[in-house]
């Protein structure tokens, strides 16, 4: 691997941390039990929900123009340097006043969240300017890998600061925090030292005012681009399908019987299971090229959510976990596959000198695409009372976002 490979995939060691203790398994915790005190739990949850929504909400919306305005020679750097100060400023920001009320932290951590997904945008833009076309299933799987082994190192860490009795919860708390800051700084440096951006446009005296009309433009253009358009539909569909099981496997195991302490040793189990895996995906790729194991990856979710259809009717607490555990090394199996070799799928298909403005669009069809498939699983056990007719209708997000994509003729 080149030096400026190397440093791209460090970066996914560094933002993957962010993710894993910030969003999915420790602030949640933080805010929860520590932060919205005066708050019933049924409050703070649904806060907690709003916060996700509304930081992945305000990406969509900024995300094609920040993508547009980045394409010009030397933004690109500028930008994800802003967006990365900003969001680890501001996880250190909540060692010092995430207690300071339940406002205030909510506020904080939006900043944080809508940074980190803000600096991903042109992090995964770089992918075209790090690599050739060929090797960029390879690489962008290799991120994605090392990302999943190197977010446990913290993860792990936190964990067991979490578990010693010296200190009080909120000091314990603070150090996390600390710890993922300074984590997600540390592993930046290389991008930040050694990535540059070598397609571009020219810059000009007008790039705000263009990068808006840039936009519009763009989304004329994108249905004569019909392997892109093509593929970003595909990508909604299947994605959602993704992102629903992660994000409602946990509130699923608990209505099906699966304990708290099987939850989260599911979770650092997937971790550590999806790295040599995401490995693999970009090894195949080489040889049955990138949209044949994205296909897989879908199949095999398929079967996922099939046999997550099962698990509640299983009679002993013994055969739901060892279901459900089997579940998590299935998931852990393609969940970065499938996302690694359709961000290079995608870098693949865009003119190099428009990525950034492309991976815009790419973000908002990723971010959008997580509010489509809990609403149908909520839609669908709602009306029936069994959350089993939820799986079933993620089921159909994969086989239409699976046909769609059989269609890309590259």
């Amino acid at each position: 691997m080149t030096r400026e490979e190397k440093s791209w995939i460090l970066y996914d060691v560094a933002n993957s941390a962010f993710v894993l203790i910030m969003v999915t398994a420790i602030m949640p915790v933080f805010f929860k039990e520590i932060a919205s005190k005066p708050l019933s739990q049924g409050e703070s949850t649904a806060i907690w929900g709003y916060a996700i929504s509304l930081s992945s909400l305000v990406v969509a919306i900024v995300s094609p123009f920040l993508g547009a305005l980045a394409d010009y020679k030397g933004n690109k750097k500028r930008l994800f340097n802003i967006f990365l100060f900003t969001g680890v400023a501001a996880t250190i920001a909540l060692a010092f006043w995430g207690n300071s009320g339940w406002l205030i932290c909510i506020s904080i951590f939006i900043v944080a969240k809508i940074s980190w997904a803000a600096s991903n945008i042109f992090y995964d833009s770089f992918l075209v300017d790090i690599t050739s076309q060929e090797r960029s299933d390879k690489i962008s799987a290799s991120g994605y890998a090392w990302g999943y082994i190197g977010s446990t190192v913290p993860f792990i860490l936190s964990i067991l600061i979490l578990m010693a009795t010296d200190f009080n919860n909120l000091i314990k708390f603070k150090l996390v925090f600390i710890i993922t800051a300074l984590w997600w700084a540390m592993f930046s440096i290389p991008l930040i030292k050694n990535v540059r951006q070598k397609y571009f446009l020219e810059k000009t005296e007008s790039e705000v005012r263009e990068s808006l009309l840039r936009i519009g433009q763009n989304l004329r253009e994108l249905k004569s681009h019909r392997n892109i358009f093509l593929f970003l539909i595909a990508y909604f569909f299947y994605i959602d399908g993704v992102d629903t099981i992660i994000s409602m496997a946990a509130a699923y195991g608990i209505d099906s019987g699966v304990s708290i302490n099987s939850l989260i040793i599911a979770i650092l189990f997937i971790q550590i299971i999806a790295f040599p895996f995401t490995a693999l995906y970009g090894k195949f790729a080489a040889r049955f090229s990138s949209k044949n194991m994205i296909l897989a990856g879908i199949i095999i979710y398929s079967i996922i959510t099939l046999i997550a259809f099962s698990l509640p009717s299983l009679e002993s607490k013994v055969a739901k976990e060892v279901t459900f555990f089997g579940l998590s090394f299935l998931v852990a199996t393609s969940m970065g596959g499938i996302q690694a070799l359709s961000r290079s799928f995608y870098s693949q298909l865009i003119p190099p000198s428009r990525s950034a403005e492309f991976f815009g669009l790419y973000n908002i069809f990723g971010k959008f695409a997580t509010i489509l498939g809990p609403f149908l699983m909520g839609i669908a056990t709602d009306i029936s009372g069994d959350s089993r007719a939820g799986i079933l209708c993620i089921l159909l997000l994969f086989i239409v976002g699976g046909l769609l994509l059989k269609g890309i003729k590259k």
